[in-house]
């Protein structure tokens, strides 16, 4: 059987050989394991360990990006989600891997002109380009299983019309199971994050990543949810189908940029709307937007934060679950035994596990020492603090942290709130987060 796609098409496409696939996915630890050895040779030569390390810790960090990039698919999606956690890598080896984990949120090679007016031409049928007065055929944006171009609507209308990769399906697939393969090697990327459960949680979500007009469903939901809200933009979705999402064009810096080279004024104006938008979303939409990373936020000119990319959501009917609330009231009050005994009836503790109560709270006061004044700020050093502590394999809390359970329904709550705490860390955020949680997350309030 020949394929019959051209070979521009067929080099630009995402490669859907699992073997090709695994192939390139293979030579990160193995390429990892190679420089490892090259550098114990130059230490022999005379090169001190830490120029020995930097230099590695830079080569690996080159090649996670070019391997992550290049594939797209589940495999960029798995580095756009580490790419949160950034801040909480050691400043010694955090130069290079802030560089290449930040290109990962908004980079990508663009699929040829004639693939992207193809899928065009499948979903919005074969006359598509009536449907627009103008259509750039440059991408303005590349993501993991997509990229944005920038168009006008055939009524005026300013439009960012996102495309998705053919074989996007099967590269997700393909990605996370072999990544799966590899996550003891990734956790050492971002010490004190669980790679393992977020590699499974992204494998859970990629039939939803995959339905564009799901996602469009989920924007119109917070359009609705946030329309009138002082301080926030949600684009308007224009038409949608299975593989091409049209909405509202926004115009802005993005977080990413703000995180770079941003003044105090806008870092605290970002991190502030970021922590309402992420505590007030389950009140006003009953939903929770489950993709934190700095490439889906941007503020406009007028300083509202625009937020996009609704392929991942979680659906909260209830809203916030109201144990989280009165468990970090106690937390934060010092109330071991209340907390214990909550954390019990929740499922947070397993009932064979021998825990004293005055140990967890140890544990979890840290985490709440953002809501013990009227403001806090957020930094990376604050988070290498927590990540360190958390992550010591010879320390207390280590082992406490390993004998407790996070039940199903909490993790995508959990996982989401510690990307958004990673970008806040990034932005080096100031912000009144006591404030904000206290109005919107339900049990907390005294």
């Amino acid at each position: 059987m020949t394929d019959s796609r051209s070979a521009e098409d067929r080099e630009a496409a995402i490669p859907r050989n699992g073997a090709a696939r695994t192939a390139k996915l293979a030579s990160i630890p193995l390429g990892i394991a190679g420089r490892a050895v090259g550098g114990w040779g130059r230490r022999l030569t005379g090169q001190s360990a830490e120029e020995v390390n930097a230099t590695l810790s830079a080569k690996a960090a080159e090649q996670l990006f070019e391997v992550l990039g290049t594939l797209k698919g589940g495999a960029m999606k798995f580095g756009q989600a580490l790419s949160v956690f950034e801040a909480a890598v050691p400043d010694e080896m955090a130069k290079p891997y802030r560089e290449a984990l930040t290109k990962l949120q908004a980079a990508a090679p663009p699929m040829p002109t004639r693939q992207t007016h193809r899928v065009l031409a499948e979903q919005l049928g074969r006359a598509w380009q009536q449907r627009f007065a103008a259509f750039d055929d440059e991408p303005a944006a590349s993501a993991s299983i997509g990229q944005v171009h920038r168009a006008t609507w055939h009524d005026g209308r300013e439009v960012a019309v996102k495309v998705q990769y053919p074989g996007a399906d099967d590269a997700l697939r393909s990605d996370l199971r072999q990544l799966q393969r590899f996550s003891r090697l990734f956790q050492a990327f971002v010490p004190g994050t669980e790679v393992k459960p977020l590699l499974a949680e992204l494998a859970e979500r990629m039939n939803e990543e995959l339905d564009y007009q799901a996602e469009a469903q989920n924007q119109r939901a917070f359009v609705k949810a946030f329309e009138g809200v002082s301080g926030f933009l949600i684009p308007r979705v224009v038409a949608s189908a299975p593989k091409v999402v049209v909405t509202e064009w926004v115009t802005g810096t993005p977080l990413s940029k703000i995180i770079a080279d941003g003044d105090k004024e806008a870092r605290d104006r970002a991190g502030s709307l970021l922590t309402e938008f992420h505590y007030s979303s389950p009140e006003r939409a009953r939903l929770l937007h489950s993709d934190p990373h700095p490439g889906n936020f941007m503020l406009t000119a007028d300083g509202r934060l625009c937020v996009i990319d609704f392929g991942g959501v979680s659906r909260l009917p209830e809203g916030i679950p109201q144990h989280l609330g009165e468990m970090t009231r106690l937390a934060l009050d010092g109330e071991s035994s209340k907390l214990m005994r909550l954390l019990r009836e929740s499922g947070f503790i397993r009932a064979d596990a021998d825990l004293r109560a005055d140990d967890v709270l140890a544990y979890l006061a840290p985490f709440t020492e953002p809501l013990a004044g009227e403001t806090f700020h957020f930094t990376r050093r604050w988070m290498q603090r927590q990540a360190g502590r958390v992550g010591d394999t010879r320390g207390r809390d280590f082992r406490i942290g390993r004998s407790l359970n996070l039940p199903p329904e909490y993790l995508m709550i959990h996982r989401v709130t510690a990307g958004s705490t990673g970008i806040l860390c990034q932005l080096d955020a100031e912000i009144p987060a006591r404030a904000i949680v206290e109005r919107w997350q339900p049990g907390f309030a005294a």
